[in-house]
């Protein structure tokens, strides 16, 4: 079984080149994407497992289209390389709670299914939101307060405002569904969501958010929804432990260690570089 890693990348590269460590396995091939807003690329190595640092690369922007372009892009370059068992999408800072023969052991008992959380309870206010609407300007949701910023910001409200006077809404007859944006996908899954990546970036133009939502909403609304490995459990159906706090991820801490190592999660989000020694804990665990 051979298995993609496809890693998204914009800072914290202490942590990245640990989690690349934790995955140099002969069986792996490793896939990273470094937002072009950076300038100086990382120095990365591993010893076993395949290296590619895409040349491709385009700026990402929190809240945009640009987060699914780069996520295609990370399957595309994967695919022309497979067949991969299984694509796992990961960010920088992520890093694996298991080792490599427990999770490829893990994924051949399991082949077949999709591992894909979905967000439970009513999402049909962040749905019409972020989907539903026109965003005018979503590259620059996070944008600093200069006198353009402040114009965009201005024009983005007006228009959402005007939308919610008017009752406009679009894609009325779609069947949308959302949840974490790291997941573990089939070749096939792969394969198909690639045919039809041209009509999902045009879906999602001026949308808020969409790497929320595009893998999510191809699934449910195909054949592979019979083939999730837990849609009711949002962490469970993607192998994923996640800490949240008041609707923020926290990061984790080395208090936290004995949670993250007795967890059933095979990988968990996210570390930050002050908090080295969680990381390096979990490192020299996973590599035994």
């Amino acid at each position: 079984m051979r298995h993609a890693y496809l890693i998204m990348v914009h800072h914290e590269f202490e942590i990245l080149q640990r989690l690349l460590t934790a995955l140099d396995d002969e069986r792996n091939d490793l896939y990273i994407h470094v937002d072009k807003q950076v300038d100086t690329l990382p120095i990365l190595h591993t010893k076993k497992a395949g290296l590619v640092v895409l040349e491709n690369r385009i700026r990402v922007y929190w809240g945009d289209v640009s987060q699914v372009a780069a996520e295609l892009l990370l399957f595309d370059a994967a695919s022309k390389n497979g067949p991969y068992t299984y694509h796992h999408v990961l960010s920088g800072v992520d890093m694996p709670l298991k080792s490599q023969d427990y999770i490829h052991n893990f994924f051949a008992l399991h082949q077949g299914k999709e591992f894909i959380g979905f967000t439970q309870g009513n999402l049909a206010e962040q749905i019409d939101r972020k989907v539903r609407r026109y965003h005018l300007f979503p590259r620059h949701f996070r944008a600093k307060q200069r006198p353009l910023d402040v114009s965009r910001a201005f024009l983005r409200a007006l228009c959402l405002r005007l939308q919610y006077l008017s009752g406009y809404r679009r894609h009325t007859k779609m069947t949308f569904k959302k949840g974490t944006s790291w997941v573990s996908v089939t070749s096939h899954f792969v394969d198909l969501l690639l045919a039809c990546k041209t009509e999902i970036m045009q879906l999602y133009q001026n949308s808020f958010c969409a790497d929320e939502i595009f893998i999510h909403t191809f699934c449910w609304t195909s054949v592979f929804r019979e083939r999730l490995f837990d849609p009711a459990d949002e962490g469970h159906g993607c192998m994923r432990l996640v800490q949240w706090r008041n609707g923020q991820i926290v990061d984790w801490e080395n208090k936290d260690y004995e949670l993250l190592m007795n967890s059933d999660a095979l990988f968990a989000r996210k570390f930050n570089s002050g908090n080295m020694e969680v990381v390096d804990r979990i490192l020299k665990a996973v590599r035994i």
